[in-house]
């Protein structure tokens, strides 16, 4: 049923054995395990370029995380909807989610060819895959400092035991046990340089909290290793090599690729800001006011005619003066503006209905600013 992985896991181990058993010779129990081991080193460097896309794209989802949450807030009644946001801001990003799972959803039936495989080498067996006679043999009559690397200690079904294969259980122990501490270790140590990095990201601000997500961490810290140690009794001896094997190349492979990463996130993070200062105004360079426009732009605007020469020296000293944009002197200069316009109209300072304008020239204590976003009753009767 599954022969599509049992073949390829095989063929793979098949190959290293020929390596391994040309150096050290057919029925060596250290070639047998160095085969097992470099099975996992070449399955890990074929899906290298999947676990840098999924540390690339696991980046990207921590850093879409507030917009996400927006989305949640902002179609929390809409589940269609709130998909078709998600997806589309996914795509816009470069992320997906699916490839942060790849490398693990990958190991997981390598994992399992592997244990199918080292099961059935057993006595008397004429092929296992793509093992002849000769290989199923030599693999039966291998010893590992006297251990059976197809055999377990406590057999579950269909898994050969000690004795049958015609193993010992003292140096089956004997070799087992240390490798199991060091499964149980490395699975932890993994583990934890995982989990400091994505706690590290919280802090920092780059990664929102989850409480489920600390569950998880827990569980990786110390329920996994646990297992790992536990479940060592009732596996092939080889398994436990392919184990420590396996979070080794993890390890290495976290450290390298996390730190290439982190070097090419802080040349991006410089170049944004040398950009960010070769753009920024220039010592006494006059500012640009609200909108891109100048203060003297604002006064024609609010005063609705063309100012005159007094106004354009007023507003040039508005704009030079660092209170030009929201402070008093773009106020009182608009201010004046507007008096001067309606009091050298009527002469007195009223609209010809004998009110008062609000664009006075004289500003009484106490009295309101004028307001910039409003045209002064002059430009209002033009």
């Amino acid at each position: 049923m599954l022969d599509f992985i049992y073949y390829p896991v095989s063929f793979i181990m098949w190959v290293w054995h020929q390596v391994f058993g040309f150096l050290l010779g057919d029925t060596s129990g250290i070639g047998w395990a160095l085969s097992v081991v470099f099975l996992v080193f070449t399955l890990r460097l074929i899906l290298y370029k999947p676990f840098v896309v999924q540390v690339r794209s696991m980046r990207k989802m921590q850093e879409m995380a507030p917009e996400m949450q927006k989305l949640r807030k902002k179609y929390a009644n809409d589940r269609q909807k709130l998909a078709t946001e998600m997806q589309k801001l996914q795509q816009q990003n470069g992320a997906n989610p699916l490839m942060g799972c790849l490398p693990i959803l990958v190991q997981i039936p390598v994992f399992i060819g592997l244990f199918h495989v080292l099961r059935e080498f057993k006595p008397g067996k004429t092929e296992n895959y793509f093992f002849d006679a000769a290989g199923n043999a030599s693999f039966v009559e291998s010893n590992f400092f006297g251990s059976k690397l197809g055999a377990a200690i406590w057999p579950l079904q269909n898994t050969s035991g000690v004795e049958e294969i015609g193993g010992n259980y003292v140096s089956q122990w004997i070799v087992m046990v240390p490798l199991m501490i060091m499964a149980g270790v490395f699975t932890h140590i993994t583990a934890r340089h995982s989990v400091a990095r994505q706690q590290a990201q919280i802090a920092a601000g780059t990664a929102p909290a989850n409480p489920q997500a600390e569950i998880m961490q827990k569980l990786m810290l110390y329920v996994f290793p646990i297992g790992v140690v536990v479940g060592a009794p009732f596996l092939p001896l080889a398994v436990l090599f392919y184990w420590v094997a396996n979070n080794l190349w993890t390890l290495g492979q976290q450290w390298l690729v996390y730190k290439k990463i982190d070097a090419e996130e802080s040349v991006k993070q410089e170049k944004a800001a040398e950009s960010a200062k070769a753009l920024a105004p220039r010592p006494g360079q006059k500012p640009v006011r609200r909108n891109g426009r100048s203060a003297a732009e604002e006064i024609r605007e609010i005063a609705d005619e063309p100012p005159s020469a007094e106004d354009v020296a007023a507003a040039d000293a508005a704009d030079a003066s660092p209170k030009g944009s929201d402070g008093a002197s773009a106020e009182g200069t608009a201010t004046g503006t507007n008096g001067s316009s309606s009091s050298a109209t009527n002469g007195n300072g009223s609209n010809g209905s004998g009110k008062k304008s609000s664009g006075g020239g004289t500003k009484k204590p106490g009295s309101k600013p004028v307001n910039r976003g409003a045209k002064s009753k002059r430009g209002k009767r033009r």
